[in-house]
């Protein structure tokens, strides 16, 4: 993951439908999780955030080409379930395995807190894990796009343990090579929607590219669905159902 000086104030995080649940905040290092749950799990969900991140970085130590690759790579010796699964993700769609790691951080997360909790919906970095009893409304930030704030996702709880993740080119820290303000990608794992965003987000550089964009999503196997936006236009393919928020 390559930082810039991007920099927006994280409001998109009450843009989630979930004032029935209990909020709190785990920061560790670059990881910095928004979670809803029926209570609040904040010390176990601190737990888990520091078990996966120590695993990857003491994997990163072993194999530092995991961090560093932006193609991707196989798994080499003793592998940790998590980075395996950000290894596997990523060769789905031709990138680097740590396009992966904010939606795996999440979903590895919200899985294990859903031992405590049948509702948890955890926000990282933009990428969302999801697993609800009732329908959530999801708001779209795209940036300084003026559909940003006022269209979200509709996710029925039967959609859900889903991954909804985003990736820009003009937003965040994130390393992207296209300009699209948001590129929303669906799946039911947040860590292969994770690095399908990044690299549907790097073929689009102007409007025109959301046709080329959601070609290629057809083409991925396991998405579900799909929201390309740059500037005022929009592009959508798969289950994917737009509300005016």
């Amino acid at each position: 993951m390559v930082k810039s000086d991007l920099y927006v104030p994280r409001t998109y995080r009450n843009w989630v439908n979930c004032k029935d649940l209990v909020s709190f905040n785990v920061i560790y290092k670059e990881t910095d999780l928004s979670i809803r749950a029926s209570s609040n799990l904040e010390n176990k969900a601190s737990r888990l955030v520091l078990k996966y991140r120590k695993s990857l970085e003491k994997y990163i130590e072993r194999s530092p080409i995991f961090r560093s690759s932006l193609e991707p790579i196989s798994a080499g010796g003793e592998t940790p379930l998590i980075a395996r699964a950000m290894i596997d993700a990523s060769a789905k769609v031709g990138v680097g395995p740590m396009a992966a790691v904010t939606g795996a951080i999440a979903e590895f997360v919200g899985k294990e807190l859903l031992a405590f909790s049948p509702e948890v919906i955890i926000e990282n970095g933009g990428d969302i894990f999801l697993k609800s009893l009732k329908r959530r409304t999801v708001g779209i930030f795209a940036g300084s796009s003026p559909l940003t704030g006022k269209i979200g996702l509709e996710i029925e709880a039967d959609e859900t343990p889903i991954g909804i993740c985003t990736s820009s080119g003009t937003v965040g820290h994130s390393l992207s090579f296209g300009k699209a303000d948001a590129a929303i990608t669906l799946a039911k794992s947040a860590t292969f929607a994770d690095a399908a965003a990044t690299a549907i987000g790097n073929i689009v550089r102007e409007p025109g590219d959301i046709d080329k964009a959601i070609e290629y999503a057809k083409s991925i196997r396991d998405l579900k669905g799909l929201v390309v936006i740059i500037g005022d236009k929009i592009g959508m393919w798969g289950n994917v159902k737009i509300c005016s928020l």
